[in-house]
């Protein structure tokens, strides 16, 4: 019999707006990791940054039109069920649903370099392993960032993908500027 994959993907965020970047990565993940599944958490409000752009039931929805029919990337809201948006502790809660499953938390190359910021970074390392993904114009800052100096630590793994020049920053700003426009 076949040994069972018990690997489990977590991509995390705002999802302000959720795009193409968030399933490029997430289907690279699957292959690459050969994860049995991935979650995209999204939270109400990124603890850096402002408050959101679209409203939590409107990225909710976004994210299910983006994944479509996608079997294996499944949407979740647990900052109501957990009482909180923190990472860690959406990683001990999955871990606590999923004990026998290796986690690998899904980022881009930019969030590691403000990783030393996140509550509890340390033992976010301790859980799970890290797995960073390439992004445009970040690649060489994250590699000699703060959490990179700071730790020679094994659990950070780069994948080399192709660069995706797309984020939630940039849409919102398109958002912005065509609404204003009166365009969309």
């Amino acid at each position: 019999m076949a040994k069972i994959n018990n690997a489990i993907g977590v991509l995390g965020g705002s999802f302000d707006p959720p795009h193409r970047g968030h399933l490029k990565i997430s289907k690279v993940s699957l292959k690459k990791l050969n994860l049995k599944i991935i979650y995209w958490i999204v939270t109400k409000k990124n603890p850096l940054k402002k408050k959101p752009y679209f409203s939590i039931n409107e990225r909710l929805k976004k994210c299910r039109k983006i994944i479509k029919a996608n079997k294996k990337i499944h949407i979740k809201y647990l900052d109501d069920k957990i009482k909180s948006s923190r990472t860690i502790k959406i990683l001990e809660y999955l871990i606590k649903k999923n004990n026998k499953s290796q986690i690998y938390l899904i980022i881009g190359s930019d969030n590691l370099i403000d990783f030393h910021k996140w509550v509890s970074f340390k033992k976010i390392l301790k859980i799970c392993k890290i797995i960073v993904f390439s992004r445009k114009g970040f690649d060489a800052k994250a590699k000699k960032s703060r959490i990179m100096k700071q730790i020679k630590d094994k659990n950070i793994i780069f994948i080399k993908n192709q660069k995706i020049d797309i984020s939630s920053t940039k849409l919102r700003s398109y958002y912005r500027t065509n609404i204003f426009n009166g365009s969309i």
